[in-house]
């Protein structure tokens, strides 16, 4: 079960893809072309989906198979807030953006693009915030600050 131990290294490429997506996606907008944004989006959609199905089966088998709780945080001083907080708002924000991201999602597919427009201004830099501050947790729990 060495594929376990693999999954938060997944899950960190899944939300650089997916950040990656958005803010090309972003571009493709600003200039015009529906279409690539359409394409990017969807691809975000679509990995961040991957990653959130990665993300539960890796902590389930850590707690069901292995017996391990979470992955404790190693460092020390002033980046052990920093992490907390960047966790935290990470947590909190993942949460609350998921339903904002179905929603903008079907109204761009049921082609209701005044009130995508609308909830996108809102859904998109905070579902950036989320890929973003994934990565960095997964950097600083696994990178920086690794369990020895």
């Amino acid at each position: 079960m060495n594929f376990i131990y693999a999954l938060p290294h997944l899950n960190a490429t899944l939300n650089s893809i997916s950040a990656l997506l958005l803010i090309t996606g972003y571009v493709y907008i600003r200039r015009g072309n529906i279409a690539a944004h359409r394409k990017c989006m969807l691809a975000a959609f679509i990995t961040s989906t991957i990653f959130l199905a990665c993300y539960l089966l890796y902590h389930s088998l850590l707690v069901y198979y292995l017996g391990q709780g979470p992955t404790r945080f190693r460092g020390v001083g002033w980046v052990r807030p920093f992490y907390f907080v960047i966790l935290l708002t990470h947590t909190v924000l993942a949460v609350l953006v998921t339903p904002f991201v179905l929603v903008t999602l079907r109204r761009a597919l049921r082609e209701r693009f005044d009130k995508h427009r609308r909830i996108a201004r809102w859904t998109f830099p905070v579902w950036l915030y989320v890929s973003v501050t994934g990565v960095l947790v997964y950097l600083m729990l696994y990178q920086f600050y690794p369990a020895r």
